[in-house]
């Protein structure tokens, strides 16, 4: 199977899932195979038939998130207030494809894009009275965050250096005290409650819509337990004014907490917009995000 070399990604599409499907579970191979659109870069994910899905880890670093969603989703669930992926089996690697895969209840919906969302301070408390369900869940033998998923949950020290290098880069594109201000905030305190479930990758194409309304939240591939902080940066990338409000009130987490929120947030959008591989829109998106990070930061630190 083609490799790339880099990335220690494999070429994934319908045929390898298929031939998978046909060698372990071959009550489903007659279901037609069709790829998922956005396609998703951690994973790459089919739908099977009408009432399934698979998922599949696009490269090495990914694969641990199979066995910990297949172990906790389950879990979990049943303290949500909306959908989550159920998983339905468990594949192993073969054909080529080095690493175990699941399959998954179809969930139905469409990403949260703001032109679809029909209000979206009630979308905002919606998803914040799922979060809050998450973070009661009891949270005891939880995965700690770590390298499996990329930090979501630990501390922000980790992308200390990846920060600074970055506004290093865009010191003559940004005002770079300001930034530095947030950045410092955010790592001058850390979670002094119990580890809490999180998500990990609370994001618009995570978040399912039906007539308008939030429906589902997929993808935990990044969850794990402890500081509730990394699912607040959604609170930027897709809110303002009275809908940020009301995801703020809705959560009544303190201010060290919301601080450290914005703290992941700046630190996504400076390493999108200082790298080289980042597209226009996404660009544009992240020197929005990186404004209303510093003035909201400026509102609630006001001297």
């Amino acid at each position: 199977m083609p490799r790339n070399e880099e990335t220690d990604s494999v070429a994934i599409d319908a045929n390898l899932v298929g031939r998978l499907i046909a060698a372990q579970f071959p009550q489903w191979a007659h279901l037609s195979i069709v790829p998922v659109e956005p396609g998703g870069w951690d994973n790459r994910t089919f739908r099977l038939g009408d009432r399934m899905s698979v998922r599949l880890p696009s490269a090495a670093v990914y694969a641990a998130q199979v066995e910990k969603e297949n172990r906790w989703l389950p879990e979990i669930a049943p303290h949500l207030p909306l959908p989550i992926p159920t998983p339905l089996a468990k594949g192993a690697p073969g054909d080529g494809y080095p690493w175990g895969w699941s399959v998954y209840g179809w969930l139905d919906g469409k990403p949260a894009k703001a032109g679809l969302i029909g209000d979206l301070s009630r979308f905002s408390r919606s998803l914040a009275g799922f979060l809050a369900a998450l973070q009661r869940i009891d949270a005891t033998g939880g995965p700690p965050a770590g390298q499996h998923n990329f930090h979501r949950g630990g501390r922000l020290v980790v992308y200390d250096a990846q920060t600074r290098a970055a506004l290093s880069t865009l010191s003559d594109r940004i005002d770079t005290a300001a930034a530095e201000d947030v950045w410092a905030a955010a790592l001058d305190s850390e979670w002094q409650g119990k580890p809490v479930w999180v998500h990990g990758d609370i994001a618009s194409g995570n978040l399912l819509l039906r007539d308008g309304e939030l429906s589902a939240i997929i993808d935990f591939g990044s969850s794990a337990v402890g500081d509730p902080a990394c699912d607040l940066a959604i609170a930027w990338t897709q809110f303002s004014g009275e809908s940020r409000r009301a995801f703020r009130a809705a959560l009544r987490l303190d201010d060290e907490t919301w601080a450290r929120g914005r703290g992941w947030a700046l630190w996504k959008a400076l390493i999108t917009v200082a790298g080289h591989d980042s597209n226009q829109r996404e660009a544009e998106d992240s020197w929005r995000v990186i404004n209303e990070v510093v003035a909201d930061h400026r509102q609630f630190h006001r001297k």
